[in-house]
């Protein structure tokens, strides 16, 4: 008996729509925090390692593509959490309608975006935490 011929993947049928990206990203973004969780465990073994390991670590995450890994992962976050909610609200059954999906595609990017930026400018401009 032949197997029926059909894909594998629903998003091999469906038209591409930015709401589907957005599924693909929330994925992706979830593992790539996965991976940035490294950093921060470095991180506090340096804290935890004392004055002299720390000022080590401080200076390899001062480095210019070190501190892009650490603006990519703050974007990566604040999508994430933003979109997390999103599909919350989702579990709730609200917003579930076409159009609704679509707007909370577009209050997820801007939200995301408004927090990444503010939140590197808190860690990278001087005297923004203060």
């Amino acid at each position: 008996m032949a197997m029926a011929r059909r894909p594998l993947s629903p998003y091999w049928i469906y038209r591409f729509a930015y709401t589907m990206a957005l599924s693909i990203l929330h994925r992706a973004t979830g593992l790539a925090l996965s991976a940035g969780l490294v950093l921060l465990v470095a991180w506090l073994v340096a804290l935890a390692s004392g004055a002299e390991c720390y000022a080590l670590f401080q200076g390899f995450a001062g480095s210019w593509p070190v501190r892009l890994l650490i603006a990519a992962g703050v974007l990566a976050f604040c999508y994430h959490l933003a979109n997390g909610i999103r599909h919350l609200l989702w579990d709730l059954g609200v917003g579930l309608e076409r159009a609704e999906a679509r707007r909370s595609a577009g209050i997820v990017i801007v939200v995301a975006l408004l927090m990444t930026a503010a939140l590197l400018w808190l860690f990278f401009c001087p005297g923004g935490a203060s």
